[in-house]
């Protein structure tokens, strides 16, 4: 049976008795699936905490790209970054990551983003926006040289 997943994003904060403070509400309906998971990742080491293909028998442990919805990574250290590396396959073959994108993540931020189909693209040759997206391949975290954590929450229908 198939639920709807309600994400609040809520920001508190008065400045000069001004309130300042924003939120926002989102819904993804026809959820069917939930993959909740911590990951405990060595210092020096990355872990790849989730795969996506067009056909999950391809990989063991890959999420269908194609309906996974809703994606969150949180570190959970209270003081150590993670980086959070977004592995591209610009050819879209199902094959390894061909372009990456690396987000730094705070110690206690999140990271959200929607469907891995069609979701982001890289491209070195100028600074111009790119409108012909592709597929995230995987999601690799790296705590560089500290020990890190990040809970990793994925709804899919």
């Amino acid at each position: 049976m198939a639920g709807t997943l309600k994400v609040k994003i809520q920001e508190d904060i008065i400045l000069d008795n001004q309130d300042y403070g924003s939120k926002r509400v989102f819904e993804v309906s026809s959820i069917a699936n939930i993959t909740k998971k911590i990951v405990s990742i060595s210092g020096d080491d990355d872990a790849t905490v989730l795969v996506f293909k067009s056909t999950t028998a391809i990989a063991d442990g890959a999420l269908d790209l194609q309906t996974v919805k809703y994606i969150r990574i949180t570190n959970l250290d209270s003081s150590n970054s993670v980086n959070v590396s977004l592995q591209l396959d610009s050819d879209e073959d199902n094959s390894a990551a061909d372009l990456s994108i690396t987000y730094l993540l705070e110690a206690g931020r999140s990271f959200l983003m929607g469907a891995p189909d069609e979701a982001a693209h890289a491209d070195d040759d100028s600074a111009t926006i790119v409108t012909a997206l592709t597929d995230l391949e995987s999601i690799i975290v790296d705590p560089g040289s500290n020990s890190g954590q990040v809970e990793v929450f994925v709804a899919s229908t």
